[in-house]
């Protein structure tokens, strides 16, 4: 059995990650995200497809510290104090001018995005099982050399921190299995993308790239460790 945590899974392409999970045998995975709403829907969604593998949720804030305790406790109780993998896919995106960006909008980019994922990974390291692959959600705007876009500056710089996090984890435990890959995404039809671009229709649905990331969750730890991943057709 897999022990899977994903994060931001209300919608989007957390929704589209779990339930492809949900289409391989002898997983457990565990939902969070803010949104109760989007999580039930989830859930009957995930056990429609498949009845043998499990789905727990929580709704809670990522931002709040007692959540990681609360995140630490379905592990101890219904994972065996075992995980296999985190995918860090929740995110935030604030659009403004760079003078109009005010130091809430900015912090909470940066805790969303970053101190989250890097918090979530140091407290449960002590969970992970031998081959345990960590893969962060990132944006082709965090990286370096790409093509950046006005309003985009907390969201861009944020999330190019996660992808150095990616870099340092994977230097830093390369004496264990456990292995640290970041995939940097294009384009693809979600609200976000159409909070930043409106209007814009992006080749990619958010069930195609789950589809992607899962593949990606099974199979890249065998090839990459430490690398940060483009995976884009096209970015606006």
């Amino acid at each position: 059995m897999k022990n899977i945590l994903v994060t931001g899974c209300s919608r989007g392409i957390g929704y589209g990650i779990v339930k492809e999970f949900a289409e391989h045998e002898n997983i457990q995975i565990l939902a969070v995200s803010r949104n109760h709403t989007g999580l039930e829907k989830l859930k009957k969604a995930f056990s429609s497809v498949n009845t043998n593998s499990k789905i727990y949720t929580l709704s809670v804030d990522l931002l709040d510290e007692n959540s990681i305790n609360e995140i630490i406790n379905v592990i101890k109780l219904n994972f065996n104090n075992q995980l296999d993998g985190i995918i860090h896919n929740a995110g935030f995106l604030i659009k403004k001018p760079f003078t109009e960006i005010n130091e809430n909008e900015l912090l909470e980019s940066f805790r969303v995005n970053c101190f989250s994922p890097f918090l979530l990974t140091q407290k449960l390291i002590p969970f992970f099982s031998k081959n345990a692959h960590v893969v962060s959600i990132s944006s082709m705007g965090g990286v370096q050399g790409s093509k950046k876009f006005p309003g985009l500056s907390a969201y861009s710089t944020s999330k190019a921190t996660l992808i150095t996090l990616t870099e340092c984890l994977a230097e830093e435990f390369k004496i264990t299995d456990f292995t640290f890959n970041c995939l940097a995404l294009g384009a693809v039809n979600t609200e976000m993308l159409n909070k930043a671009f409106p209007g814009y229709n992006a080749p990619i649905s958010a069930s195609q790239m789950g589809e992607f990331i899962v593949d990606f969750f099974f199979n890249g730890r065998k090839y990459f460790n430490g690398q940060v991943i483009p995976v884009s057709l096209t970015t606006p």
